[in-house]
């Protein structure tokens, strides 16, 4: 036996450490949500699907909205509606924030970076913003819907897909199906829970007829064998030649089961845990053609009022109103704009950096919570070898190869001649480290990795695009990231706003990271407009 320490499959906890931080935060701090929300009968923030039902008019005030991401148009649509005069100022050339789609022709330039120009094949694209919608994310679905933006499903957990660790002791380097592991998983630790009643350890836990049913579900979950109650492998596990026509393959050759033990060593059990959490599920949506159609339909209905490249240079305010000087970066021009009340749809991060007449109780607030380092690459491949090769129609291949994370196969195209995939997903330390890297040698390090897997990987590759959301100007991180300390001291601050200037993003939720935050933060914020302006 080799005695050697196995390390954890580090990547499992990493591919959810938002999600964690999102259900711990939905969990312990829930109270300081129902305050602000009972005004209009909802629950929690995922719990919300319609904007608030707000009654009165905002005709002849006037609302200036910093920002053209999902939270400031959001509100846009919905203040006007109500009659308020809207101004949105938005410091990029386009709409829709972090809510991006990278296909032929997209530029991005990051700070002190490369100018990047997506060279994609027409018809491919990669989500280097949100990527996955899930269904109770209602917001997000109650626009999709109203603007009848197509969505067609985004396949989240795939168990023909591979999981690889390069620590996981005797399977260490091995490609193996997730399916494989959840099958024989299952399979023996029904065999052994099954062994435990038939020998009465559990008499005292269990009665006799709550042991039958026991014993019954466990030979049905671990598809063990009748009367001895053995694993021994099952077809859902794949078989090691699949079943066919006439005497060969005829019935086919079932594949032999991995070992308890060398399962346990592995710790590649963990791929249970991997979507099997609240903002998870197996089947999520994606709109048809890149998640920006939903940023371009809210575009569509409040692009008449957003002043692009209008880069925000001072904030000021009193008791009549707000003013905003704000420069154009095209021709460097700067001018000033009033409004009544004032919505600051931008990160935190951005705002900090912004001359503002805030308190320092206000400021401190802002600059308290810090944002996530996060980078995504995509890379088109000319030929669809994960499908072709490998049958793997959508899902994640799980690895914990260092600063890759997850590698994701699209779920669009299928059959097609080329693809994008998801090259890597990172966060933190890798995503800080990688964004050092040239645009050349992020691919090239995304490619070393991704060949590990999949022996195709490098013959096939044609252009990349990646993204380090720290290093894009109007961004300066992927998410905000609350911890409890600033969640209890700074979090109540920002939300109450001060004066008559209001935040939203998907900062102000516990929903961070994903756009049903932002819609969310937007539909309470824009109540409160509502009840100020009318008091």
């Amino acid at each position: 036996m080799d005695s050697k320490t196995v390390k954890p499959f580090k990547s499992f906890s990493a591919l959810t450490r938002r999600d964690f931080l999102y259900r711990a935060a939905a969990v312990g701090g829930t109270g300081l949500l129902l305050n602000t929300m009972n005004a209009w009968g909802m629950g929690i923030a995922s719990t919300a699907s319609a904007p608030p039902a707000l009654s009165g008019s905002g005709k002849g005030k006037k609302v200036l909205i910093l920002g053209a991401g999902l939270a400031g148009m959001t509100a846009a649509y919905e203040l006007e509606k109500l009659g308020y005069k809207v101004q949105i100022l938005e410091a990029r050339a386009f709409a829709g924030g972090r809510c991006q789609t990278a296909r032929k022709g997209f530029s991005l330039t990051e700070l002190g970076g490369e100018k990047q120009t997506c060279a994609f094949d027409e018809g491919h694209y990669i989500n280097h913003g949100p990527w996955r919608i899930p269904l109770h994310h209602q917001s997000t679905l109650h626009y999709t819907k109203l603007f009848e933006v197509p969505l067609e499903v985004m396949v989240n957990d795939n168990d023909h897909a591979y999981v690889y660790s390069e620590n996981a002791g005797p399977f260490a380097g091995k490609r193996l199906r997730v399916k494989e592991v959840k099958a024989d998983m299952r399979g023996h630790v029904s065999e052994l829970l099954a062994k435990s009643v038939k020998n009465h350890q559990l008499d005292q836990a269990l009665t006799e007829d709550d042991q039958r049913l026991l014993l019954d579900y466990l030979a049905h979950e671990g598809a063990l064998t009748p009367g001895e109650l053995q694993y021994k492998g099952r077809s859902g596990r794949g078989y090691a030649v699949n079943p066919g026509a006439g005497l060969s393959p005829g019935a086919g050759t079932p594949s032999d089961p991995l070992g308890f033990k060398d399962l346990l060593a592995s710790k590649l059990g963990h791929v249970y845990s991997a979507v099997q959490d609240f903002p998870m599920q197996n089947t999520m949506f994606q709109p048809v053609g890149g998640m920006d159609a939903i940023a371009k339909a809210f575009e569509k209905r409040v692009g008449k009022n957003i002043r692009y490249k209008a880069e925000v240079q001072t904030i000021r305010q009193n008791d009549k109103g707000v003013t905003v000087t704000y420069k154009d970066t095209g021709s460097n021009k700067v001018s000033a704009i009033s409004a009544d009340y004032c919505l600051c749809a931008m990160p935190l991060s951005v705002l900090r950096q912004i001359d503002t007449d805030f308190s320092d109780k206000f400021k401190q607030a802002v600059a308290s919570v810090a944002y996530a380092p996060v980078g995504k690459i995509g890379l088109q491949m000319k030929r669809r070898f994960w499908e072709e090769d490998d049958h793997i129609y959508g899902g994640h291949i799980m690895t914990d190869l260092k600063g890759i994370n997850t590698i994701s196969v699209p779920s669009y195209g299928f059959q097609k001649n080329k693809g994008v995939l998801l090259g890597y997903y990172q966060y933190q330390t890798a995503a800080i480290e990688t964004s050092a890297l040239s645009l050349k040698e992020r691919a090239e390090f995304a490619l070393a990795a991704g060949q590990k897997i999949f022996p195709q990987y490098t013959e096939n590759f044609e252009t990349a695009f990646s993204v380090a959301w720290h290093r894009v100007q109007y961004n300066l991180g992927g998410w905000a990231e609350w911890t409890d300390k600033t969640r209890a001291a700074a979090y109540p601050v920002l939300l109450e706003g001060e004066g008559r200037i209001l935040l939203a993003g998907e900062h102000l939720s516990y929903l961070t990271g994903w756009q049903a935050g932002a819609i969310e933060s937007a539909w309470q914020q824009i109540a409160r407009i509502h009840e100020r302006a009318g008091a």
